[in-house]
């Protein structure tokens, strides 16, 4: 039988299996007022879904920890008590089905105040309820897009205090598993990758400077992230440059300082840092970034990129290349994914009384 359906431990958290959902925006809050990125009942009935199809972790989108933090207006933010309070709402349920709640706490840096993508994704300005993006350099991400503002040392350390404030609300909404997102060229991974920090202070130049951001946000959401509860981080493992970028041998470097600093697991994906690059996509087409953390470093791994199919992601741990999959557009089309790969491969997971029908 698979090891796909094997209880996962982390801490003293278990999780039921390892058919997780990846984070995923919805762009789907209102976007201003008292109301602002605070979930509501489609984010409620998007994640409930996918848990009472039977998923054993589910990751909430990236939730901005400040309000210029969002990629879009219409972003979940963790900045304020309201929008912790709808939070709990998703957890709740989530618990109720077996599925463990988790959330990726997030800073847009560079690629805030854009569009939803079905409306194109530009930047947009104070007459679409934009703002000044903030990055690591005044550098824009690709033509189009706004220069950043060049964040201070200061303000680097309220970013830092953001993260601790939004785990803190996190916490308090019931989630059992924190994701620090690095990846996908926002704030966190602009700072890692040469290509977008050009900076000549403790938070530019060497890896051990690129790298302090990251390990300094790590450090203060684990002092108040419980410890008996599992922190994740999201990287990018490469920025898909021929130079000047983030690359695997960076990603294989950093992963034993994460796990010194408390992190339990990498969530490994690639790209999003530099625009313009070709990404050689297909079925699975990250998880060997993934296996090289997995082989070369003690830090568990979660791979994700195109796995779609249920032989498709039991080999993966069949061949020790990962510790979990993580699933994203296929849980977009198939809500009960688990529950019909378990049945497709022997194995059991948690089925609503509702839903018994079905089996």
């Amino acid at each position: 039988m698979s090891t796909l359906f094997d209880p996962f431990p982390l801490r003293s958290l278990s999780v039921p299996h390892r058919v997780w959902m990846a984070p995923m925006c919805q762009y789907s809050a209102e976007v201003s007022g008292p109301e602002t990125g605070v979930a509501n009942d489609w984010h409620f009935a998007h994640y409930a879904a996918r848990a009472a199809g039977g998923t054993g972790l589910i990751l909430l989108e990236a939730t901005a920890v400040s309000p210029e933090g969002r990629i879009s207006p219409a972003d979940l933010g963790l900045w304020n008590d309201t929008q912790a309070e709808a939070l709990g709402r998703i957890t709740r349920f989530l618990k109720g089905q077996g599925t463990v709640p988790g959330i990726q706490l997030a800073h847009a840096g560079r690629k805030a105040s854009t569009d939803r993508p079905w409306k194109g994704g530009a930047p947009v300005g104070p007459d679409g309820h934009g703002w000044q993006p903030v990055g690591p350099s005044p550098v824009a991400f690709d033509t189009g897009h706004p220069v950043p503002a060049e964040l201070s040392e200061q303000q680097i350390s309220a970013v830092v205090r953001d993260f601790a404030a939004a785990a803190r609300r996190a916490l308090e909404a019931g989630f059992e598993v924190a994701e620090i997102h690095g990846a996908h060229g926002y704030l966190i991974g602009q700072f890692l990758s040469p290509h977008s920090n050009r900076r000549t202070d403790a938070y530019g130049g060497s890896f051990e400077n690129r790298t302090r951001l990251a390990l300094r946000v790590v450090d203060a959401v684990r002092e108040v992230w419980p410890d008996h509860l599992p922190l994740f981080f999201r990287i990018s493992a490469t920025d898909w440059l021929d130079e000047g970028g983030w690359t695997a041998e960076d990603t294989v470097r950093l992963a034993p300082l994460l796990k010194e600093h408390g992190v339990d697991l990498l969530d490994v994906s690639t790209g999003g840092n530099a625009s313009g690059v070709r990404i050689p996509t297909g079925p699975g087409y990250q998880v060997p970034f993934a296996a090289r953390v997995k082989a070369e470093t003690s830090l568990p791994v979660a791979a994700v990129g195109l796995i779609t199919e249920p032989a498709q992601a039991a080999k993966i741990l069949a061949n020790g290349e990962a510790d979990a999959v993580l699933l994203g557009r296929e849980l977009l089309r198939d809500p009960s994914w688990a529950r019909r790969t378990a049945r497709e491969l022997g194995a059991e997971v948690h089925v609503p009384p509702q839903y018994h029908r079905s089996v």
